[in-house]
Formats: structure tokens, C-alpha cells, sequence
């Protein structure tokens, strides 16, 4: 085997699906996060099912499934409440998954960490890779405790906003997407399933509102907007009421299900994609350090657990690893590449209302039947 023991940078999907799939192939893997504490931080996430048969092969898809609500179509709705279209969601996982299931984002996390500690995973939070270095087939890193050490391999899942990126000769940068999005989680009702709803002209309001089930009574909801918070005097629940104003049907119980009390998050949607290699050396980048887009198709996660389970793939087989690293990167960005081409078309549209020939829903079918094939 080509790895024996390895040092991940970063506890979200990307690193904890590495370490699960590393330990499971007997790795002696080590993980740290700059988080001095787990901490239930987060909203809601769409996985659609190529990364539930990442779960099923980490041997966590009953603890995921259970969490989660499964949904296997989309509604498309115009902002007055009419229906646009019905839309089965491709089974990106095979058709014995559900195409999709809505969770609470730390859910998945705790399930993921249980796995790795089970597996015998070494855990240390509050510590950041201040530096490494590749000598001949080793990479000796320095963290920020001031421990050093040596590994067979280094794994940076740090991020988009990584600060180990530039380290690797990586010289691509997050950049602006023009859009921002707020999220929260609220109540549904029983009959209300997934359902994203577009408005027909700009208003000055939402460019989309969307909403996934993450459980019987409970939805994850979205409102994309402009990348910058308006200095209008409106409490947090009151602009996202003021971008929702003329989002009507189910999206006017979402919209009143808001109270001061509802946590809200915003940010700027920011995205990258590096074109490659994604590693020097002895360190390599994956997950959303080499790879965010815009959560238009809900691939981000996806995308980051695939590359996980098929790095380890690669890197626990007999051979070269300067070679099992090159030939993962190509088989890889590719993938990616579909996802990242597609979120980026699907913003430019949400930016840009009204452009001749946009096809929104097409597109987005488009992009995940390409990923019904396993990655």
C-alpha cells in the first residue's frame, strides 16, 4: 500500500470521509480542525444520491437515511404560486437510493465523526498545519501547537477559504459568484415538498427561494439574492420577509413561519476551481479547497465525498503514489468540471432574468444524470 499513516487538515465531509474511507483500509490516520470543539453550527444541505452511495460504502447509510427526509422530485413553482413543472430528480445514486434526502448539516457531521473515532481515527481539535514540507517519500508538517511530524501523506481539506492552498503552487482564488444567499431552517407543512420558485422579471427582490423537507415538520430554506447585505435598517428576518414579498403559494407559509427567534445566516457566494494538479509532492488538496461552486444543483458536498472515497481508493493500492495521485486527479476534475461549468451558467441566468434560451430546469437535469455513473 502506498500510505500507512496520514495527517488530515480539516473536519467537514471532505476530511472525515477520507479519514472513514482511509481507516477502513488500514491507514492509521490522524485529523485535526482549528475548532477547539464540535459545535452543532450550520443549516441545511440537499444530498443527492451519489453521496448517499458514498455513505452506503462508508457503512453509515442506515444512521444517514434515518436523519435525513428522502424526497425523489422537484416542484419548480413562478414567484405568484403556479406550478411551473414536476420534475423527478435523477437517481445520481442508483435506483435503489432515493435520488435526494434534505438533513440538518451537523446531523451528518456527528454521524461522520462517530464513524471516524470508531475506526480508530486520532481526533485534535484546536490546531491548524502551520507549515510542511515533502522530503523524499515522507511529509514532515508543523502545527500550530508547535508539534512536528512526519507522515507518508498530508490531506488539506481545509476549505474554499484554505490558507495552505498558495503553499501548493496552487495560484487559482475564490472569486465573487454576484450572488448571496440566506438560509435558515422553519416549519413546513405536511404536504409541502421540495420546491424552488423564480421570479419573472427582477424586482429588486429574490432571484430564487427555495425550500428541501429535512424532516416531518421542518425545512431547510434558501433565499438567493445580491452578494451584499442592504444597510436599510430591516432586522435580518425582515429583509429576507422583504426578498420573499412577492414569493407566493407554499412560499407564503415559509415566508410567515420567520420570527426574530428563526437563526439566519447570510453570505456572499464565493466559488473555485482548480484546474490542477491539486498536489505537491506529498500534500494534496481536495474537497472544496480545489473545488466550490455555487449551490445551484446541490453538488457541493457530493462532489467532496466522492473525491474522498476515490483518493483513498487510489492511494491504498500497490504502486507509485506520485502516479496514484496524478491518475486520481484525472479521473476527478473532469467530474467536477461538469459541476463547476453548470453552477456557473445556472448563476449567470439567476443574475441575469429573462435571457433568451435559459433553461434552468433542463440544465439542472442535465448536469446530475451526467453523475448517475459512479465517480
Amino acid at each position: 500500500m502506498s500510505v500507512r499513516n496520514v495527517l488530515i487538515v480539516g473536519g467537514g465531509f471532505t476530511g472525515l470521509t477520507a479519514a472513514i474511507a482511509l481507516a477502513q483500509r488500514g491507514v492509521q490516520v490522524t485529523l485535526i480542525d482549528r475548532a477547539k470543539a464540535w459545535a452543532r453550527v450550520g443549516h441545511g444541505l440537499t444530498i443527492q444520491g451519489n453521496a448517499l452511495r458514498v455513505f452506503r460504502e462508508l457503512g453509515v447509510i442506515d444512521e444517514v437515511l434515518a436523519t435525513g427526509q428522502p424526497e425523489n422530485s422537484l416542484t419548480l413553482y413562478f414567484a405568484d404560486g403556479r406550478v411551473m413543472a414536476e420534475i423527478p430528480t435523477p437517481r445520481t445514486g442508483g435506483d435503489d437510493l432515493p435520488a435526494t434526502i434534505g438533513a440538518l448539516r451537523p446531523d451528518l457531521h456527528e454521524i461522520l465523526v462517530r464513524k471516524a473515532e470508531s475506526l480508530g481515527v486520532e481526533i485534535r481539535l484546536g490546531r491548524e498545519l502551520a507549515s510542511f514540507e515533502t522530503v523524499g517519500d515522507t511529509a514532515t508538517s508543523v502545527l500550530s501547537d508547535g508539534t512536528t511530524e512526519t507522515w507518508d501523506l498530508i490531506v488539506v481539506a481545509e476549505g474554499i477559504k484554505s490558507p495552505t492552498r498558495p503553499a501548493l503552487g496552487i495560484t487559482e482564488d475564490r472569486a465573487p459568484s454576484g450572488l448571496g444567499i440566506w438560509r435558515a431552517v422553519t416549519s413546513r407543512l405536511p404536504e409541502m415538498t421540495g420546491g424552488i420558485a423564480y421570479p419573472v422579471e427582477d424586482d429588486g427582490g429574490a432571484f430564487k427561494v427555495g425550500y428541501t423537507p429535512v424532516g416531518p415538520d421542518q425545512c431547510y430554506i434558501f433565499v438567493l439574492c445580491r452578494p451584499v447585505r442592504p444597510d436599510n435598517g430591516l432586522s435580518d428576518v425582515d429583509e429576507v420577509k422583504r426578498l420573499m414579498a412577492n414569493f407566493h403559494g407554499p412560499f407564503d407559509h415559509l415566508r410567515e413561519s420567520l420570527t426574530e427567534e428563526t437563526f439566519l445566516n447570510f453570505q456572499e457566494i464565493e466559488w473555485i476551481f482548480v484546474e490542477g494538479p491539486w498536489h505537491q509532492g506529498r500534500v494534496i488538496a481536495l474537497g472544496e479547497t480545489v473545488h466550490a461552486v455555487p449551490p445551484l444543483i446541490a453538488q457541493g458536498a457530493a462532489q467532496c465525498v466522492e473525491d474522498s472515497l476515490v483518493f483513498a481508493e487510489y492511494v491504498t493500492q500497490e504502486g507509485d503514489l506520485e502516479e496514484q495521485l496524478t491518475a486520481f486527479e484525472a479521473r476527478r476534475i473532469p467530474r467536477v468540471k461538469g459541476v463547476v461549468d453548470a453552477s456557473l451558467q445556472l448563476a449567470d441566468w439567476e443574475l441575469h432574468p429573462g435571457t433568451p434560451d435559459a433553461d434552468p430546469g433542463r440544465l439542472m437535469m442535465q448536469a446530475l444524470f451526467a453523475l448517475v455513473p459512479a465517480p
